[in-house]
């Protein structure tokens, strides 16, 4: 029962920040995409007349008329103004834009030219980290893609706008239903998982108790010391030997696992070792910060304990701050 209680939490903690994530984040930056699509589309004639009005209601600019202009046609640039002073604006129109230094210095000075205090850069394409460091420079303001829809985007005809919106609303929906099938798969895949890992688990090995010889009864010892003593060097029988204590040889990888960190436990305690890692079953990495003269044989002492590994490669690091080679050496060889 906890298992599934555990994939369900997780299913459903996936799915709340996946939901989360697609509406908020993705569901924006696809409305924004859109949309500036959208713009691309439009003729650049009604392109410069949505920048001249957005600028107008938002920052207060008003268009100003050129000498050269009397008929009033819509231009990819033109002055506006508002009290500060006078802004030559310009518009790159189409996606494909990808503003360098060039056309951003060719902008200031057009505004120098022309009287203005600084220029002010519209376009659905991109300016370089380069432009934008020398628009600083050159007094342009930078308005491109994503700080160009927000501005323009109250101002879309009604049809597109609302075309934009549904269609990012829906590629949404669509990420978020399968937001759901994929969580509701991840929390049965781990609730399945954790329930087999559970059932295939072994029992805990119990090592093996170490039999001892019972105390010989002071009759028995009379006894012995009166026989001949070709019957007391015969060797005690095979069923009242005890059995050796001590790791084994040959272990299980279970066992062979718990040797291994019993060794990593003991070398973090040694003096000028800071620790033992073992990289693979037969390399064991020991990082020290005293001389190695001085902490070979405790490391050795302490893995030579478990004979099944007293043979395995030591990879002694140098120690921090200390220009010398990395060692290799084994304790014992076969």
């Amino acid at each position: 029962m906890f298992s599934w209680i555990l994939a369900l939490l997780l299913a459903v903690t996936c799915f709340v920040l996946a939901t989360g994530f697609l509406w908020l984040v993705k569901r924006r930056r696809k409305e924004m995409q859109l949309g500036l699509q959208a713009l691309a589309g439009m003729h650049w004639r009604d392109f410069s007349e949505l920048v001249k009005r957005a600028l107008h209601e938002r920052r207060g600019l008003t268009e100003m008329s050129r000498h050269e202009d009397d008929t009033r046609e819509p231009r990819s640039d033109f002055l506006m103004a508002d009290a500060s002073g006078h802004f030559l604006v310009t518009c790159k129109h189409g996606l494909a834009y990808r503003i360098g230094t060039a056309a951003i210095n060719e902008l200031g000075a057009a505004a120098r030219l022309a009287g203005a205090r600084g220029g002010i850069l519209i376009t659905e394409g991109l300016v370089d980290g380069d432009g934008q460091a020398i628009a600083e420079k050159q007094a342009v303001e930078v308005l491109d893609g994503r700080r160009l829809w927000p501005l323009l985007s109250p101002y879309l005809p009604g049809d597109i706008e609302s075309g934009v919106k549904n269609a990012a609303r829906h590629e949404a929906i669509r990420r978020i239903v399968i937001a759901a099938f994929a969580s509701s798969t991840l929390g049965l895949l781990v609730g399945m998982g954790y329930q087999t890992v559970q059932v295939a688990a072994p029992a805990p090995v119990q090592a093996p108790a170490v039999v001892q010889a019972p105390a010989a009864a002071p009759a028995a010892t009379a006894a012995t010391d009166t026989a001949p003593a070709t019957a007391a060097a015969d060797p005690a029988p095979p069923a009242t030997q005890a059995p050796v204590a001590g790791p084994d040889l040959n272990p299980d990888t279970e066992t062979l696992d718990r040797y291994q960190q019993e060794i990593s436990r003991a070398l973090s305690k040694l003096p000028g070792v800071h620790s033992g890692i073992w990289q693979t079953r037969q390399t064991l990495v020991v990082n020290r910060s005293g001389e190695l003269d001085q902490v070979w044989p405790m490391i050795c002492d302490q893995v030579t304990r478990y004979p099944a590994l007293s043979n395995v490669r030591i990879q002694l690091n140098s120690r921090p701050g200390v220009d010398e080679p990395v060692r290799w050496r084994q304790c014992t060889t076969l």
